[in-house]
């Protein structure tokens, strides 16, 4: 059976996993300055860190529009037995409603909620090429999707909060405090919302080795196949620094580095940095 998955551009996958499993990506608009430009076509995040820096207002998101999603739908639908489109967590955008909208005039085309975002949805997205190219029955991704969603495991530590401040996700207060103690912020995907669920105090590099032995160390409930490094760091030193710690821990087959899109890029600014991985339970 052919099946076509597509997604959204908050995925966060790398060139090379899309090109691999022919995934389709919408994007969202990025408004920086009042413009809109299409994520990871017209603007990257090294343009939102230029502005911010500069002095700009930070950049906001918007979902991909009903009428986008009608238009792949609708050149897709009559070249595959069905079409699975994964969006953005319901909570953190208004995609997936717009995509359910336009999939309504289609009898092939099914809208699935991540309830995530970056590789935390791309995770699920890589899961559904998979079994799509296993030869899976399409009810049977279906299942195997909707009981992944509670099985993904995305976290994130922020270096800086003065995007979270811009963006109206934290006070200056918060923000000054933090500054002065060195806290450096998690903030977990529970229940398909953000949560920051602990604060870590150093230097970014004690802190994200730390916060890696939280993750992974003594975990017997891990699925090996992957774990997705996804970040915004400026050190490159640092993402091998935290490759390494993963591998102290836990015999992930894959260890993939992504880089964090315009839409996380948005909410927590450069230096950035995640683990995201299924669970076995």
């Amino acid at each position: 059976m052919s099946i076509k998955i597509t997604s959204d551009s908050t995925c966060d996958l790398t060139a090379e996993l899309l090109s691999k499993h022919k995934i389709e990506i919408l994007p969202l608009s990025v408004i920086k300055a009042g413009a809109p430009y299409k994520d990871g076509i017209e603007i990257t995040t090294s343009d939102i860190f230029r502005h911010v820096d500069s002095g700009g207002e930070i950049t906001t998101t918007s979902a991909v529009s009903v009428g986008d999603y009608q238009t792949c739908f609708a050149r897709l639908s009559p070249q595959y037995e069905a079409v699975i489109h994964i969006n953005i967590g319901s909570e953190f955008s208004a995609c997936h409603q717009n995509a359910t909208i336009a999939a309504g005039e289609f009898d092939n085309v099914y809208v699935i909620d991540s309830r995530n975002l970056s590789t935390g949805q791309g995770h699920m997205v890589v899961e559904a090429a998979l079994a799509a190219e296993s030869g899976m029955e399409l009810q049977d991704i279906l299942t195997y999707l909707q009981g992944l969603v509670p099985r993904i495991e995305s976290s994130f530590i922020l270096n800086r909060l003065d995007y979270m401040v811009k963006g109206g996700r934290c006070s200056m207060v918060t923000m000054l405090g933090a500054n002065l103690l060195k806290l450096k912020p998690c903030i977990d995907v529970i229940d398909g919302s953000m949560k920051v669920t602990k604060k870590f105090r150093g230097n970014l590099e004690k802190c994200a080795i730390e916060y890696i032995r939280e993750r992974l160390k003594n975990r017997d409930d891990l699925e090996l196949d992957r774990i997705f490094l996804t970040n915004s760091l400026e050190d490159h030193t640092l993402v091998d620094k935290v490759r390494q710690e993963i591998t102290k821990y836990a015999p992930f087959h894959e260890i993939i580095e992504t880089h964090t899109g315009c839409t996380i890029s948005s909410h927590c600014g450069p230096n950035t940095l995640g683990i995201l991985f299924i669970r076995s339970r």
